[in-house]
Order: structure tokens, then C-alpha cells, then sequence
């Protein structure tokens, strides 16, 4: 089992046995801003410090007799000097945090873009589409958020709550006893406050990903919900998903309500004043004193009032990692078998006692269960045939195709190419030399052009140009007002049917393959326009292996060798004449319709 179907190029390794090492890593990449960080909270604090300090002292000298004057101004001074440098200083760590959150994001975005690139088509077909856009878009901005201002303020108070400490005991030993008593309740409280934090963002984060994917279907699948008339019923339920989201946060933002530390610093404020009261008549401090401890105790609320929002924005984006590492880390079953067999390829095609089944929708790194498709499945194809195969719907003629150029793996048996396993070839050279165009045409937001040439980036205009005619699209890009280079909607959802699957043959024919699949690719197409483009398949298909999935009689007459399919099963094979004097099974998939045109019949 591998992580992924192809391993794509990575300048670096990240850490992914957990989402703490994973941003970690990613984070220690920055060594730079991270002592920017670090050097910057740390000034912070210690010149916040030196407020309650310096007006301490300023009360001493307006209260000796008589008052010090020089004493006040020296003093005066350098408060401000010293939070001019503070000021600096926060810019820096501040800075520096926002470049670590925006190269984290970016970073991330990165690495999980080409980890879903790289996965095969079993495990995309098990994850929802809306959940991955809500994981890739989403979450991935939550970890930004997590680093800054998460982080970054996490980090600053921790130093806050550090000062109180450090500079108490200065002042006099036994002011150490009411900030050391704070801490040890702070850290205690939240810890507590994580563990119950941590399962509250988790559900937030669960609850987005499923409103998005309700949301990405029914957009996906707007014509549907609208010729049916089912928009109350899908803004139920959108309302119902957005209800569980909202339920969610309400829930922790309750969670977050029961802060304790809030509580806890009252209390602290309380005792120390009356702490350094008590010292204060007992002659061991000054008034100036009491007003520094004092000062020093109402650092206290920086740490306190921040960790509310900044230990939530935190385990946010772990949440959220741990999410994104579920897409990366999930396994696939294929693998790019970098080391195997790349040579060019005859086009000689076998399936020996092939069974498969396509595996149920199931959550990132979960197994569904198999639903058999096929069952001992055998056949040979040599190499520059022709086959049609046939059968009803649902006998598994597409799963046949998509088996040859490892879109999936087979359960069991083996696929032969050129008497090589298909697992043994290296995956890129396999699927460069096979071209399928489906029924289901997918077209990108590109022009024309591009959309011709996504195989074969490389190629000329006039070869794409030669590839539109073989395909008969030439004559109807060329009538658009920018021909070739005419952008499409998303999914040529711009274009008739028959346009889309004519550039979808443009596309196979320009990739120059050794075995061509056309899965249906004429369903949407003329008459007229299909004898046109029937003989252009026929040139395409000499001295290559074709295989044509079609309920065409035409298509079918010419083919060399025909499989009938049947529940899975093959339930004969030969030619036209063969099967129509042999295989009953043959002869029943024709029926006369009512105009007298011989069609296939995919009743059941």
C-alpha cells in the first residue's frame, strides 16, 4: 500500500506522523522568523514590564521629600525609549508571524494539492467532493489562522505570564507567592479547557465540511434539482446542515463562555494588593512598590483574555490538521511503480479470470465494501484489433476499459498488456501510450486549444488543428468569433454534446496512442457527423488496438472481435457473423424499433 498513485516532485519532506510534528515541520522551515518571533515576544514582555517599574519609581520621586524631580524625568525617559523599542520590536514579531502563516498556508495548500493529484481514482471516488474543497480551501486557511495570530499571541502571553515571576521577587521575595499560585492555576485550568476544547472544534470543523458538501451538490447538480422542482427540498436540506454547523459553534463558543483563568485572575488581583498592602505597613516596600507589583500583576490579564480566543484559534487549526492529514496520509491501492516496464507498447491486450468490485463511499483512510462488477472475466485482444464490447447496462462494459489502463486495480486475475501485468508496468508510460474518451466528457475552463492539447502540451497549432479535423470540430471551432483559442464554461458546459465528445476525439487523436478507447463517444453526435467521424476512428485505429463500447449496430459490424457482456460475465465472444449464428445472448441484444433501425436493446 502506498500514500499515493504518484509519487510528484516535492522539494522537501514533511513530518506526518501527527498534525503537531506536521505544522512543526513545515514551521521549522522559517528558522528566521521564528527567532523573529521568539526575540519579539520576549521584548514585548519584558518592556510591558518595565511599565509597572518605571511609574513605581515615579511615585517614589513625587512622594520623597523633597520631590525628586531629576529622578522623575530620568525615569520619564525612559519609559518612553523603552516602549519606543518595544514598539519596534512588536512590529518584528509581528511581521514575522504573518510571513509564518501565509508560508504555512501556502506551503500546505501546496502539499495537499499534489497529494490529491497523486491519489488514484478508488480513493476519489470515495471521498465527497464538497468534504475536500471544505478540507483544501477551508481548514487550510484555519492552520494560517492557527499560526497568526494562534500562535503568535499563544507564545506572547506565555511571556507575560512569565514577567510577574521574574520581577516580583525584586521587589520583595514574598511578593513571588500570589503570581506562582496564578500559574500553577492557569496551566492547570487549561489544560483542562483543551481537553474539553479539542473534540468542540473537531465537531465545528466535521459539521463545515459536511455543509459544503451539500452545498457542492446541489450546485453540481442544479439541472437536476431544478427539473425536478426540488428546491424547497434541497434548502431544507442546506438549512439542516447549516443548523448542525451553527449548533456546533454555539457549542463551543459556551465552552469558551466557562474560561476559568478569567475568574482565577480576580482572585489573584485581590490577594496581591492585599498582599502588598500588608507588606507595605509592615515597612518592607515602598508606595512605589505596591504600585509596581501591582502593575506587574495586571500583566496577568494580557495571558488571561487572549488565551480565550488564541488556545480556540489553535485547537482549530490542529482540527483542521488533523483533517488535511487524513487526505494526505490516506493510502491508496495503486502505485506509480517507478522502476517498472516502459517500453513502447505493441497494443496486445489479455484479461485472465479478472473479478473487481468498486469499493463503497467511505470517510479518508476508511475501506467500503466491494461491489462485484466483475466475475472471471477472460479474453485476448491482439494487437491492432478492433473490439466492441456490448452487453446491457450495468454488465460492466466500462469497468473492462478502465481496468486496462489501471484506473483500478483488479481484485483478482491479471490484465496483460504486451504479456506484462499492467501492476508491473510503470504507471506513466502505461497510461501515455492508452487514450479513453468517455461518455461523460470532462472539458477544462480553457481554450479551445488547451483543451485539445491537454495530453500533448507540446504540441503545434497545426497539429491541433489536424487533430480538429480528423475529429470533424474543426468546422464548428473555427465559427466561434476566436476559433481555437475561444475560452469554454467549466466542464464545456458551453458547448452542445456532440461538440464536447468531437473535442474529446481530438484530444485522443492528437495524443497519437497505442490503444484507443471510446467508451460511447458518439452518443451525442448526428448521423451525418458520426459517418464523418466514423471513418475518421477507422483511420485513427489502424495499426492500433481499439476497443469501442457502443450501442451502434454500425459501429459494431465492423469490429474484429466482439465480447458480450452479461451481469459481469462474458458471455461470448467472436465476430458479427460468428456470434449471430452462435450466441443466443448475441441475438437477443437486437430488436427491431418502430422505424425498422436495428438498435441495441439495454432492457434487462
Amino acid at each position: 500500500m502506498t500514500v499515493g498513485e504518484f509519487a510528484l516532485p516535492q522539494s522537501w519532506g514533511s513530518d506526518r506522523r501527527g498534525p503537531v510534528r506536521w505544522i512543526a515541520s513545515h514551521v521549522a522551515r522559517h528558522k528566521l522568523f521564528i527567532v523573529g518571533v521568539l526575540i519579539g515576544a520576549f521584548g514585548n514582555a519584558t518592556l510591558a514590564a518595565a511599565v509597572p517599574v518605571f511609574i513605581g519609581r515615579a511615585f517614589d520621586a513625587v512622594v520623597a521629600s523633597p520631590p525628586d524631580l531629576r529622578r522623575l524625568a530620568i525615569t520619564a525617559g525612559l519609559l518612553v525609549a523603552s516602549q519606543l523599542v518595544r514598539g519596534v520590536l512588536m512590529l518584528g514579531r509581528n511581521f514575522s508571524a504573518e510571513v509564518i502563516g501565509q508560508r504555512l498556508e501556502r506551503d500546505i495548500r501546496d502539499e495537499l494539492y499534489v497529494s490529491l493529484i497523486g491519489k488514484s481514482m478508488s480513493f476519489h471516488d470515495m471521498q465527497p467532493t464538497g468534504d475536500v474543497m471544505a478540507r483544501a480551501t477551508n481548514d487550510v486557511r484555519e492552520i494560517n489562522l492557527m499560526a497568526n495570530p494562534g500562535v503568535n499571541l499563544v507564545v506572547g502571553s506565555a511571556n507575560f505570564l512569565l514577567m510577574p515571576i521574574f520581577v516580583a521577587p525584586t521587589i520583595h521575595p514574598h511578593l513571588l507567592l500570589s503570581p506562582l499560585i496564578y500559574l500553577l492555576a492557569y496551566m492547570i485550568s487549561v489544560r483542562s479547557y483543551l481537553r474539553q476544547l479539542r473534540p468542540a472544534t473537531e465537531r465545528v470543523r466535521r459539521e463545515f465540511g459536511e455543509m459544503n458538501t451539500v452545498l457542492a451538490e446541489a450546485i453540481d447538480g442544479i439541472e437536476t434539482v431544478k427539473g425536478a422542482a426540488q428546491e424547497s427540498r434541497e434548502i431544507g436540506r442546506f438549512m439542516r446542515t447549516v443548523t448542525g454547523w451553527r449548533d456546533a459553534y454555539v457549542a463551543q463558543g459556551d465552552l469558551e463562555a466557562r474560561f476559568i483563568p478569567l475568574l482565577l485572575m480576580g482572585l489573584v488581583q485581590a490577594a496581591g494588593f492585599l498582599h502588598s498592602l500588608l507588606l507595605f505597613r509592615a515597612g518592607a516596600i515602598s508606595v512605589g512598590d505596591v504600585v509596581s507589583f501591582n502593575g506587574l500583576l495586571m500583566l496577568f490579564g494580557f495571558p488571561t483574555f487572549v488565551a480565550q480566543f488564541a488556545y480556540s484559534q489553535v485547537s482549530s487549526g490542529l482540527a483542521s490538521a488533523r483533517r488535511i492529514l487524513e487526505l494526505i496520509n490516506a493510502e491508496t491501492e495503486l502505485d506509480q511503480n517507478v522502476g517498472g516496464y516502459d517500453a513502447p507498447m505493441r497494443g496486445a491486450v489479455a484479461f485472465e479470470h479478472v473479478t473487481f468490485g468498486y469499493r463503497a463511499l467511505g470517510r479518508p483512510g476508511q475501506d467500503g465494501r466491494d461491489a462485484v462488477a466483475l466475475e472471471d472475466v477472460s479474453f485476448r485482444v491482439e494487437s491492432g484489433q478492433t473490439v466492441a464490447i456490448v452487453g446491457q447496462t450495468g454488465a460492466g462494459k466500462s469497468t473492462i476499459v478502465k481496468l486496462i489502463n489501471r484506473i483500478y486495480d483488479v481484485g483478482s486475475g491479471r490484465v496483460l498488456i504486451d504479456g506484462v501485468d499492467v501492476r508491473d508496468w510503470n504507471l506513466e508510460a502505461l497510461r501515455r501510450q492508452i487514450s479513453i474518451i468517455e461518455q461523460d466528457i470532462f472539458l477544462f475552463s480553457r481554450t479551445i486549444a488547451d483543451n485539445i492539447a491537454f495530453g500533448c502540451p507540446d504540441a503545434t497549432r497545426e497539429e491541433i488543428e489536424a487533430a480538429a479535423r480528423a475529429a470533424q470540430a474543426h468546422e464548428f471551432i473555427v465559427s466561434f468569433k476566436d476559433g481555437y483559442d475561444t475560452v469554454i464554461g467549466e466542464r464545456g458546459v458551453t458547448l452542445s454534446g456532440g461538440q464536447r465528445q468531437r473535442l474529446a476525439l481530438a484530444r485522443a487523436f492528437l495524443t497519437d496512442p497505442r490503444i484507443l478507447i471510446l467508451d460511447d463517444s458518439t452518443s451525442a453526435i448526428d448521423s451525418a457527423t458520426e459517418d464523418r467521424i466514423q471513418r475518421a476512428i477507422e483511420r485513427a485505429s489502424a495499426d492500433r488496438t481499439t476497443f469501442l463500447i457502443t450501442h451502434r449496430l454500425s459501429q459494431i459490424r465492423w469490429a474484429d472481435l466482439i465480447i458480450v457482456m452479461r451481469k459481469g460475465r462474458v458471455a461470448a465472444a467472436g465476430t458479427h457473423e460468428q456470434l449471430l449464428r452462435e450466441s443466443q445472448a448475441y441475438r437477443n441484444i437486437f430488436t427491431r424499433d418502430g422505424g425498422g433501425r436495428q438498435t441495441i436493446d439495454d432492457r434487462r
